[in-house]
């Protein structure tokens, strides 16, 4: 649940009653989306939010940021929403609020959907030059609520001017990973709505060729419901079929890594801070005997 004092007012970020008025032709495109159910909005965030948005998005260098460097992924990631600016919490909230999420629910033909206040997994996201997410089918159970079954992902992007050429663009794999079915540019105000299951395959696995200074700039938040029979799998990265033997095994070799780090976060009670630094301990140490 989310009140008043949390979620803003909603219908200053999102035009919320417009997207209502859609939403019989909405629910049938999301329904038909391939290669899993999707829907990408154009101009989701209302103008002037988006741009008091873009410019209190935090620098690159702000201490908030928290890097994920490991074989399958090059980004920086930051949960701590009291670290924003008002304007990205105050989409935060509209994002998270009850009733944008039964919009969500309406749309997705799932009930019974709620935010996560701890933002795990998602948060605001940047990745810069050779930042790369590869394919996966995110985690299905929330780590720390083991009721908590994942459904619903959405993306929001804040990135103005973005050049085609750097790369970046999200993907949405085939579920038996043979074939990219779809491709979406991270372009600002756009937003992406996917189902969240086993087998929906997404990422952004290429490196990015971006200029110095700039960065993929983003908004992911995941919407649960409770479900005392959910299936536990944690987040399962695949190589794409280009990807070749050595990559491939990489990519396999690392996602068994993590999986053992998201065992020890559901039963040990580890950490993030505390997976992250051997995480990056292990790429360091790779990195360096690629020199020598």
């Amino acid at each position: 649940m989310t009140d008043s004092a949390t979620a803003g007012n909603l219908h200053e970020v999102i035009d919320l009653p417009a997207l209502n008025a859609q939403l019989p032709a909405l629910k049938a495109a999301y329904a038909a989306g391939a290669p899993f159910p999707h829907i990408a909005f154009e101009d989701f965030l209302n103008p002037d939010i988006l741009a008091d948005a873009i410019a209190e998005f935090p620098a690159s260098d702000s201490e908030e940021w928290k890097a994920y460097a490991h074989v399958n992924e090059r980004k920086f990631s930051n949960t701590h929403p009291e670290t924003w600016g008002p304007t990205l919490q105050s989409i935060l909230g509209a994002l998270n609020s009850d009733e944008f999420i039964a919009f969500v629910g309406e749309l997705t033909g799932i009930e019974g959907m709620f935010a996560d206040p701890t933002l795990e997994g998602g948060g605001l996201h940047q990745s810069m030059r050779g930042g790369y997410l590869n394919v996966h089918a995110d985690f299905t159970v929330h780590p720390l609520h083991q009721n908590w079954r994942r459904r619903v992902n959405i993306l929001v992007y804040f990135n103005e001017d973005w050049d085609p050429s750097w790369g970046g663009d999200l993907e949405l794999w085939s579920r038996d990973m043979k074939t990219c079915g779809k491709k979406v540019a991270p372009i600002a105000n756009r937003s992406v709505i996917f189902t969240t299951e086993a087998d929906t395959f997404h990422g952004h696995p290429e490196p990015m060729t971006l200029p110095e200074g700039r960065a993929r700039r983003s908004l992911a938040l995941y919407y649960f419901s409770v479900d005392d029979h959910a299936v536990v799998q944690s987040t399962e990265y695949r190589a794409r079929p280009s990807d070749g033997n050595a990559h491939g095994f990489a990519i396999w070799a690392d996602k068994h890594l993590l999986r053992a780090f998201d065992w020890s976060k559901r039963h040990l009670g580890v950490s993030d801070d505390q997976a992250r630094k051997v995480l990056d301990l292990i790429d360091r140490l790779k990195g360096s005997r690629s020199k020598g």
